[in-house]
């Protein structure tokens, strides 16, 4: 097993035997000289099998490349080589070459390992949604120091919800005589005209998300709740659905699935502070639309609330639920575009483990009590 660290500039491998004993390590810049030496330096042991810590992060360079070249790869996420770490010897000392130990031990040792696959589609998807992440929070952020110059100009500021044109309007009967005042309403118009050109940055990213999740041929969209900025950003961070093994598996993914906190005959469960927060955030605003309209989902809310559940306990049923529906939606796309059978999906090769970043489901991941035939999605 060959396990490498990357980093920005530099890749650390190291190579473990059965035995889990440490055969050799190197370390090498980011470059096609490195990727050279790397690749010489693991045909030392014909048959190997590399293991990436964060394949999707910073070994993604790294794992593409070997995709190129038809050299297979798993996916050892950071958490579960930092527990091998902390297991070992050596009292906890950190270092590159002791980083790649861990990946390594982590991957022969864990079962079930995700082997790590380069879709185009998806890598373009993710860097679409939160390049328009990014430019939403530099909009914000913008708005809020132009909220600060003008209520140094107007009387009571500006309202809240301020738009470009909402605040040109403001500034102009504005005309200050004083050095202070002109120099604030120069600021303030010149952060005008920089929201006016966010916003079309913004509807740029949502014409290219939207156009995307078209081509997709996804129907997330036809489920109550979610559109296509929702859609786009749920199919950028769950990527292949068939390495999660069951609904269980993905709610603990998505972090709405109980954690059990069981001890002798006391059986109980805690809310689950795990998990891709932000597919957790398209499931809570999926839930929040249901419940303010006319749905299956809201009836599903309200038989909760009359069970003497709170408002916050009734919501996080409603999102277990939810989250079935939206990996039930998943399979069936996938099944359709692939060709395959319902139900092909247990065959796939890809398997998860409850360290990985594709969790396996245990007592505490099982839906929650509710009608089994309710489906709180259209």
């Amino acid at each position: 097993m060959i396990g490498i660290d990357p980093h920005k500039a530099s890749w650390t491998a190291a190579a473990v035997g059965p035995g889990l004993q440490l055969l050799a390590t190197i370390r090498v810049p980011v470059d096609p000289q490195g990727y050279r030496d790397l690749r010489r330096f693991a045909t030392r042991w014909p048959g190997a099998i590399w293991a990436i810590e964060g394949a999707a992060g910073l070994g993604a360079p790294l794992a593409t490349r070997l995709a190129a070249d038809g050299i297979a790869a798993v996916d050892v996420p950071a958490k579960l080589a930092a527990r091998v770490r902390v297991l070992s010897t050596g009292h906890g000392r950190k270092n590159d070459d002791a980083d790649a130990i861990s990946v390594a031990v982590a991957a022969r040792s864990a079962a079930g390992l995700r082997t790590v696959t380069v879709d185009e589609t998806v890598t373009a998807l993710r860097a679409l949604v939160e390049h328009r992440d990014d430019v939403v929070k530099t909009r914000t952020q913008t708005v809020n120091r132009l909220h600060v110059l003008l209520t140094q100009l107007l009387p009571g500021g500006a309202p809240r919800q301020l738009t470009a044109d909402a605040a040109a309007q403001l500034l102009r009967p504005v005309r200050p005589r004083g050095i202070g005042p002109r120099t604030l309403r120069r600021l303030a118009a010149d952060l005008v005209t920089e929201i006016r050109h966010l916003d079309r940055r913004i509807t740029a990213a949502n014409t290219e998300i939207a156009d995307a999740v078209q081509a997709s041929r996804s129907t997330l969209t036809e489920l109550r709740g979610i559109g296509d900025l929702t859609a786009g950003k749920i199919l950028a961070r769950v990527g292949d659905v068939h390495r999660f093994r069951s609904a269980a598996a993905f709610a603990s993914y998505t972090g709405t699935a109980p954690i059990e906190v069981s001890s002798g005959d006391v059986v109980r469960h805690r809310l689950s502070r795990a998990g891709d927060r932000q597919l957790n955030c398209c499931l809570h605003t999926m839930a929040i639309t249901q419940i303010q309209r006319d749905s299956p989902g809201r009836a599903y809310y309200l038989r909760k609330r009359a069970d003497g559940k709170s408002h916050k306990e009734a919501l996080r049923c409603l999102k277990r639920r939810l989250s079935d529906a939206v990996y039930r939606c998943l399979i069936r796309d996938a099944e359709q575009q692939n060709g395959a059978d319902p139900g092909g999906h247990q065959g796939a090769t890809t398997k998860s483990s409850a360290a990985g970043s594709t969790p396996t489901t245990g007592s505490s991941d099982k839906s929650l009590p509710g009608p089994a035939t309710t489906d709180p999605t259209t």
